[in-house]
């Protein structure tokens, strides 16, 4: 699978990351531990052959666990506390930052100034999805925006930091996979109430551990290792579309004008963000 070029592999990843959003907001009412937990220890379960590829540094393992329990957990938070479609939007900053953080993360990389207009640009379509085009604030739905972009930056900066530490094996992603399930079902189980899942809704799941929660992440780490970030993050700029396309084709949300604009504002500032010249 990984001989394939990493604009390829990024792609696949991309394709299956469409989904998590609509697959997460028809399970909002299974608790947030429990459906991060769940997917993960499946992942974590089904790659056990590899675990010969699994010794990594503390470090690394900890790189691992943020980036795949916290993004998540923050955002199936996210998609609770606010409409879906802004959440989603706001949460697909994460291309964008990818460009603008890169200098901060990785040493050697340089911030231009089409790397600072096309930040203010992405920024500028959140501005419109968080306030409705109406300048007003809407203090309900507040902290779910807050969470998706804690998610953004989350995502953002464990794609960078994967090029930061040590090289270690793809393979290794299951273990992070699967510390990062036994993590979020230990809190499910210390501090959310019991909830025994349906079986529409473990067929759901499993369609979470099989591709936006599993074969992404393996294809995802592939491209990055293969591929350069700045390049690899702009072709994931065509997420954000997509995923709120699949949103809205499913009925949880409404393509209004507006949520157009800003898509656009995100992905052209994206866009800007990478170019190399």
């Amino acid at each position: 699978m990984f001989r394939y070029p990493p604009a390829a592999l990024a792609l696949g990843a991309i394709a299956l990351w469409m989904s998590v959003a609509a697959l997460a907001v028809s399970l909002k009412s299974v608790p947030p531990f429990l459906l991060v937990g769940a997917p993960m220890m499946i992942v974590g379960l089904a790659t056990l052959p590899t675990w010969r590829a699994w010794r990594v540094p503390a470090t690394t393992l900890a790189v691992g666990v943020y980036g795949l329990f916290g993004f998540h957990l923050l955002l199936f938070t996210a998609l609770r506390l606010a409409p879906p479609v802004e959440a989603n939007l706001i949460n697909y900053l994460w291309p964008l930052l990818i460009v603008v953080l890169a200098p901060l993360v990785l040493p050697g990389e340089r911030l231009a100034p089409r790397h600072v207009v096309g930040a203010l640009m992405g920024f500028a379509g959140a501005a419109l999805v968080i306030t409705g085009g109406r300048w007003t604030l809407s203090a309900e739905h507040w902290p779910g925006y807050l969470l998706a972009l804690g998610a953004a930056i989350v995502w953002s900066t464990y794609s960078l930091l994967t090029k930061r530490v040590r090289p270690f094996p793809t393979a290794a992603v299951g273990l992070f996979c699967l510390v990062s399930g036994a993590l979020a079902l230990a809190c499910h189980g210390l501090v959310e109430p019991r909830y025994p899942l349906s079986g529409s809704e473990w067929l759901r799941i499993a369609l979470l551990a099989l591709g936006p929660l599993g074969c992404a992440y393996f294809l995802w780490d592939a491209a990055l290792k293969r591929g350069d970030a700045k390049a690899i993050g702009a072709l994931s700029y065509l997420t954000p579309l997509g995923s709120t396309l699949m949103l809205v084709a499913t009925g949880q949300g409404m393509l209004t004008p507006l949520v157009a604009l800003a898509a656009l504002l995100i992905v052209g500032g994206a866009v800007l963000g990478s170019l190399r010249r």
